[in-house]
């Protein structure tokens, strides 16, 4: 299995120099390493948050307007910026794809998946404020009571899972 390597990583940050895959300690994966300099490029996980946000005895969903999964729908969320609280991303793409202001009530869960690079926190928040809305990045927005969640349409399995989770829990009598 390569990283995500030659084919998509070229030259060193650090010197311009062409990159090779090495394996530097047994146990682990091969690294890029630069072939001028011995920079060794770390291909890290991105981290990305969604959100569970309960609304009028349902869930808050959005149908994406960007790939991957244009037309799909998932829960509110996205890619954590640099410097950034988990907690302010959960808030803020949640405001930016629905218009919602909500606050974060407890960390849901933590999705990740083998030969994937994105990792997944889930929140579940409070609604304080706003009109549901479709943000830029979102086709529409909308509730969705628990049997009306078209599950054929799911775009990311971090939203499948975090969506069958709450709804487990809450069957379960978790929330109110």
């Amino acid at each position: 299995m390569h990283l995500l390597g030659p084919e998509t990583y070229k030259y060193c940050p650090q010197c311009g120099g062409g990159l090779e895959e090495r394996l530097l300690k047994p146990g682990e994966p091969p690294r890029l390493v630069c072939k001028s300099c011995g920079f060794v490029f770390y291909i890290d996980p991105k981290l990305a948050v969604i959100a569970l946000v309960p609304l009028d005895a349902g869930l808050v969903l959005v149908r994406r307007a960007i790939d991957p999964g244009y037309g799909l729908w998932v829960v509110p969320g996205g890619f954590v910026d640099m410097g950034e609280l988990l907690e302010e991303a959960v808030v803020r793409e949640t405001r930016e794809e629905t218009y919602l202001q909500v606050k974060v009530s407890r960390l849901f869960n933590i999705y990740s998946y083998k030969n994937l690079r994105t990792v997944v926190a889930a929140y579940l928040t409070t609604y304080v404020s706003g009109e549901l809305g479709a943000g830029d990045e979102t086709l529409e927005a909308r509730v969705f009571a628990p049997e009306e969640i078209p599950w054929d349409e799911i775009a990311f399995s971090s939203t499948r899972a975090a969506l069958q989770e709450y709804l487990e829990l809450l069957q379960a009598g978790r929330f109110s």
